[in-house]
């Protein structure tokens, strides 16, 4: 079934921040025969002898192993022969499918080669792809023998096991997959300690809800530098955030009352609703990126304003100037008590800073910005119902992409069987049984890219929530509290789910994938096997423009 949670969640101007320029990726040395001579360079270096002694070591571990496989391809061939019960056909059957897997291995193997000494050294990158290799191939050695194994099992033969979950690299199992290390002692943050009185409104009007997350953020990032409290926009000129944002969970984790309602707020000046200072971070192509019509909903709220006046003459959203701490402070400190600033999504402040894991803003929970507490436990039900712990987490986004991502040099837009082949290395890697799909395509498309998308003549299962059944109660507290089939809610917990994930594939370009890599990296789910779709790579087709 579509689901369309995520069509509106980008803006498609062609101002949106730009995340396509990234390497290409590097093709893999061609294979050669088991003959091909290296060379390797004379030093006297001790690094480059040891080395040596470490690439020895590989060449005996790969042909152990594949020693190994051939006595287990011969003794199992020796053990069919011998058997009257087992049936000619399956055993030809296995054999054939075994004799497949070998060939594979033995590619996967020179493969391994080849790579490890065309190059003098490893380096860690190297090293890495090594050991990937050669758990591999132990995976596969264990599908080799489960082929032989299984026409003539009894109920004496045990079939070995290997795990390759988490562990070190003192035993079997390898995790590429695994978990980024955020180094968060390292952070650096900034104290948020309002003065009495000091309010910021916000006011985000770029894009779509992701967007305006991003915006709300940087908002918060210039309330602490300001020391106001943040007045969070209205749902009656913007969207309803406590549905999908748990705004009193800010609070807590600062400790203090630094976020508040726009109702809190017109209660508090109930008698003088008045914006004292309305500044504008962006001067063009529009001042505060507002027009009238947003002017007059401003002052339906019942809020009287001073003219909005631009801060930079020269700041323009489709070409951004990074900024420091300073640079705010100084534009923006006024002894008022009511200030205004207009959106500051495209505004780049600090952004490593503003980017790093946590935030900017020193607190005590892993985020600020987190959804909702029913959102939260309704991705984590659907996920123990469908997906179980290990899964891809797949943003697909397609409509209203072409046209945008064909404005963009090179184009982030690929065809269905490129994407596919693309998806299929992730899941190689990540070694996941099922992949949910958070989409706004067509089934036409989405039909396609499951027919396309097999391991090891497997189809892995891409899983899209289903629509509203009264049979299942994963979403029975989306219902029973009145925000089931809301657009915003659904966007929410499609971001949920993904950052939940333990492998995230994204589209670039898209603030949608953007909030899911955010939450990962606070939350600390974000794994050495995220990227973006077909990252590196260009479309093989682009169509022409209009």
């Amino acid at each position: 079934m579509q689901m369309g949670s995520s069509s509106d969640e980008e803006d498609d101007r062609h101002n949106l921040i730009d995340q396509n320029e990234r390497k290409r990726r590097t093709p893999l040395p061609p294979l050669t025969t088991a003959t091909t001579a290296f060379h390797i360079e004379d030093s006297s270096s001790r690094f480059r002898r040891f080395d040596f002694k470490l690439q020895k070591r590989y060449i005996i571990a790969i042909l152990a192993l594949f020693i190994v496989l051939l006595f287990y391809f011969v003794a199992d061939l020796h053990g069919a022969s011998s058997s009257s019960s087992i049936k000619l056909d399956s055993v030809k059957e296995s054999e054939l499918r075994a004799i497949y897997l070998l060939r594979q291995q033995q590619l996967g193997l020179l493969t391994a080669w080849n790579r490890t000494f065309q190059s003098n050294a490893l380096n860690s990158n190297g090293f890495e792809d090594l050991k990937s290799a050669l758990f591999k191939q132990i995976s596969l050695n264990r599908e080799i023998q489960q082929v032989l194994l299984n026409p003539y099992r009894t109920g004496n033969l045990v079939e070995p096991e290997f795990d390759f979950g988490n562990s070190s690299l003192g035993g079997v199992g390898y995790d590429r997959c695994r978990t980024v290390d955020q180094n968060l002692s390292q952070r650096r943050t900034i104290e948020w300690n309002p003065k009495d009185g000091k309010f910021l409104l916000a006011i985000c009007v770029s894009g779509q809800m992701s967007n305006h997350l991003i915006c709300l953020e940087k908002h918060m990032f210039f309330a602490a530098l300001l020391n106001r409290v943040l007045v969070i926009p209205s749902s009656k000129v913007d969207y309803q955030y406590d549905r999908v944002v748990d705004i009193d969970r800010i609070n807590k984790c600062l400790g203090r009352k630094v976020v508040i309602s726009f109702e809190e707020f017109s209660n508090v000046k109930k008698d003088h609703l008045h914006i004292d200072k309305f500044l504008c971070y962006f001067s063009r192509p529009q001042p505060c990126f507002l027009d009238e019509g947003w002017m007059k909903k401003l002052s339906y709220l019942g809020l009287s304003m001073s003219k909005p006046e631009p801060v930079w003459d020269d700041e323009d959203t489709r070409n951004p100037k990074k900024k420091t701490v300073q640079d705010v402070v100084s534009k923006f400190s006024y002894d008022v008590d009511v200030m205004a600033i207009g959106d500051v999504f495209y505004a780049e402040v600090e952004q490593e800073w503003v980017m790093q894991p946590g935030g900017p803003i020193a607190h005590k929970c892993k985020t600020l910005i987190e959804p909702n507490r029913l959102i939260l436990l309704t991705a984590q039900r659907f996920i123990q119902t469908f997906l179980g712990r290990n899964f891809i987490a797949l943003h697909f986004r397609r409509h209203g992409f072409l046209k945008f991502c064909n404005a963009k040099k090179p184009s982030c837009f690929y065809p269905i069987p490129q994407a596919a082949d693309c998806i299929l290395r992730v899941v190689e890697r990540a070694n996941a049984p099922v992949i949910y799909l958070s989409t706004d395509a067509a089934e036409s498309e989405t039909g396609l890219l499951q027919s396309l998308v097999v391991l090891n003549d497997r189809p892995v299962p891409l899983v899209i929530r289903p629509a509203r059944n009264s049979a299942e109660k994963w979403d029975a507290l989306l219902y029973r509290h009145g925000i089931e089939g809301d657009s915003q809610v659904e966007a929410m917990l499609d971001k949920t789910i993904c950052a939940m994930s333990s492998v995230f594939i994204g589209a670039s370009g898209s603030t949608f994938t953007e909030d899911i890599l955010r939450l990962r990296k606070d939350w600390g789910s974000a794994s050495l096997c995220d990227e973006y779709l077909c990252q590196g790579e260009e479309p093989n087709v682009v169509a022409e423009n209009e």
